[in-house]
This record gives structure tokens, sequence and C-alpha cells, in this order.
């Protein structure tokens, strides 16, 4: 009489299965992640399609041997901040194989807002290591033959020179005639006409011949140390002097910002006024304030308690609009001890934020200028591509449009997606290649 007990198991495990098969599952929840506004993930998730990576001929070309005799010495002398003189040496390096002439060490020439008290290339970058790793893309010496060393070169301003400027034509008569002469690289320079050993020279010294001291290398190892991970690096340009210097207009600044434009603008920086300033508004021109930034970054899914290292010049303007969203922001000067701070100066500052910015998990930047063009570079060298520049652009244009809220935060997402994937705002040198996914 067991049988029974059994056969009303198997009737049951039968109806239920029954049950199972006749009646649908549930609807599952959707996902956190889902692409709706509120919940998407962060633009580092969108898969790219293209990358930049260092040119195959300059990482594995055999070099052209250099010529056994010297056309002369050549020295680059470099004004500004730093990573524009930066950039105007590693143009020198090509200039100076171009026309096959010995590198002098450079002048760095620091602009008088940088308040910097030393100017010598060895008080940023390490000249030993830089001669080493130059050896046979172009000859490089600390110091001139005494027959030449009393002497000061004989000065060729290429700088302002326009259209399709030429050093060979320009520069080689005079190196020739003089034997020392010092240069400012032009910004209409033809790298198209170099052959592949001057470009080759430029890349190698931009790339990885500059190195810093390793006194100015250690500080930037404890500031990158004492920044929270993972962090994101900012490069926020909203400082006086940036600002006046674009002539834009701006409402609702504090007034200890007006008081600061006002007196970095002068006579000669007035802001445009009426449809000229919306036009220029909406080519771009003006740079983003803390407050949009942190509307864009929000746009762009990036949680309000990301750690961020904000790579700012002194001085920065409303930085209450950033910190009042985005609380988890850290900078140099509270990081450093006051010791450590006190005693640096523009140049230096500058190498720090250049250092951690090109470590760092992530790195965007409210502006196009030589940090952001060397940090991008030097990020993709490294294979790093969390990498992007805020579009002051489309920022303007959609606003100016009305468009606010959800719907600005939607159009700023999709304007950089799309060049988040395909690569583009990156404007790489001519060392970089694209390479497609």
């Amino acid at each position: 009489m067991r049988v029974k007990p059994l056969f009303v198991i198997i009737s049951t495990l039968s109806l239920f299965l029954a049950v199972v098969l006749i009646y649908p599952s549930p609807p599952v929840a959707p996902s956190k992640s889902s692409d709706s506004t509120s919940a998407k993930s962060d633009i580092w998730s969108v898969q790219r399609i293209v990358e930049w990576r260092p040119c195959k001929w300059w990482l594995q070309s055999h070099l052209t041997p250099l010529p056994a005799k010297s056309n002369g010495f050549i020295r680059v002398d470099c004004y500004g901040g730093l990573n524009q003189m930066r950039r105007d040496f590693c143009d020198g390096v090509g200039i100076a194989r171009l026309l096959n002439a010995t590198l002098v060490l450079p002048k760095f020439e620091v602009a008088a807002y940088w308040n910097e008290s030393s100017s010598g290339f060895s008080d940023v970058f390490d000249a030993d290591y830089f001669i080493t790793q130059m050896n046979g893309f172009v000859n490089v010496v600390k110091e001139l033959p005494p027959e030449i060393s009393s002497k000061e070169p004989h000065r060729v301003d290429c700088s302002k020179r326009k259209g399709q400027f030429d050093y060979i034509e320009s520069v080689l008569p005079s190196l020739l005639k003089y034997h020392y002469v010092s240069i400012t690289p032009a910004m209409s320079q033809r790298r198209d006409r170099y052959p592949k050993y001057a470009k080759a020279a430029l890349c190698q010294a931009c790339y990885r011949a500059l190195k810093l001291t390793e006194s100015l290398e250690k500080k930037a190892n404890k500031l990158l140390e004492a920044i929270p991970k993972p962090f994101l690096s900012l490069h926020l340009r909203f400082e006086p002097d940036m600002v006046a210097y674009s002539q834009c207009q701006y409402s609702g600044l504090s007034p200890t910002s007006m008081k600061a434009l006002e007196a970095a603008r002068g006579d000669d920086r007035k802001p445009w006024t009426g449809e000229a300033a919306r036009i220029w508004r909406n080519r771009g021109k003006c740079p983003l304030t803390p407050n949009e930034t942190a509307f864009i970054l929000q746009a762009l899914s990036i949680p309000k308690n990301t750690n961020i290292y904000l790579a700012a010049g002194d001085g920065l303007m409303e930085i209450e609009g950033l910190t009042s969203i985005y609380s988890n922001v850290v900078t140099k000067s509270a990081l450093l001890s006051g010791e450590d701070f006190e005693t640096m100066h523009g140049n230096t500052k500058a190498a720090l934020d250049y250092y951690v910015s090109i470590n760092s998990d992530s790195y965007m930047a409210t502006y196009f200028g030589n940090m952001d063009k060397m940090v991008a570079a030097m990020r993709a060298f490294e294979g790093l591509y969390k990498t992007l520049f805020l579009s002051r652009r489309a920022f303007a244009e959609f606003t100016s449009r009305g468009l606010e809220g959800k719907l600005l935060m939607e159009a700023l997402w999709k304007a950089h997606k799309d060049d988040f994937i395909k690569g583009r705002g990156s404007a790489l040198s001519d060392c970089f290649c694209e390479f497609k996914l």
C-alpha cells in the first residue's frame, strides 16, 4: 500500500511543471545600467572605433646616419609657459636635424605672468637623459666650443613668418655664414616637407627624451601618491588672463571675479558685444566656466563622487560652480606641504600638473592648449585612451538654440560620444597614426 503516496508525489510534480510551461515568467526588472538619461554608463564605457598610436616609421625605422660634419650650431629660444616652450623646443629639434646642425640646449624665456624665477632647461628637464636619448637622431651639446662660446648667436626670428615658411631657404644660409644661430620656430612651418629623419628627431625629442629632473619627478610622484584613486585629472581654464584674452562676456560673475577680470583686460581686450559676441561664442572661443564644466560632466554621466585632481593655474575664478556639485576635488596646493609649494613657480607647477595628468586614470580638458595637446599625445603613447576635450562649441551652439536641462544633457552626450568613438579632437602631431579598431 506504499505505492499510493508515490503516485501522489508524481501527480503533484506533473501539475507543477504544467503550470510553469503554460504561464510565462514575470518580466525582469530593467538593469540599472540601461541607457536611460539618468542611469547610463559614463562616457568611458563607450566603445571606440579609432585609436591614435605612435607611427611605426618612427618607432621601428632605421635611422639615417648623421652626416660626418655639422653645418653649425642652433639654439632654440623658447617663450611663454612650460608647454609652449616644450612645443617650440620639439620643433627646434626637428629643424636642427633638417639643417644638419648641432643642437645647443635651449634658452627658456619665461613670460612675466608666470612669475618664474629660473629659466634654465636643466631646472625642469634632465639634460643628460635628453642627450642620451637623442643619440643618433641629432647631435646635442651642453656647452659650445671655446671659439664660439664668447659670441652671441645670430638671431633669426621665424615666429612671425607667414605662409609656407621653409627653413632650408630662410635659415640655412645664415647658419652657414655665422655658424651659430638662434631661432624661435614659426607656427606656419611646413612639416610636410620634412624628410622622415627630421620628423623622427622631433618625435623622439618630444615623447621619449624629455624627462623631468630627478628632484621634480620625486615631488610629482609624491603628489600623485597623495591623490585619492581612481581619479580624473581636469584641466580647467578660467583664470582672469585667459578669460580676458578670449574677449568673451560673462554674466553672473562674483564681484571678486569681475574685479580680477577687469584688471586683466586693460584697454585692448574689451569683450565683444551684440551679434559679434554671439558668433564668437558659437565658434567655441569662450572658456567654459566651472559651473558649465560641472554641467557637461553630469551630461557625460561622470559620478558626482568622482575624485578630481584640478590641474589649473593660480587664480582660478568661480571654482564653487564645480565644487558645489563635485565635492571630491583636490589641488596641488592642498596636497603639497606649504614649504614644498611656496618654493615653486609657474613652470615647475605646470610640470607637476603635466606629470599627474599623463598618469591619471582619465583626463579631461576644457581648453585645447599646448598642455592639453601634449598630455593627449603622451597618454596615447602610453596606451591610455580615457582622454576627452570638452566641447565649448557644442555647449555654445546648443544653449544658443534654447536647449536646457535634460535636452541639453542629451545633446552634449551625443556630441562628446561621437568625438570619443571616432578619435576626433585629439589633433595629435605627425608622430601619431590613426589605427582603426
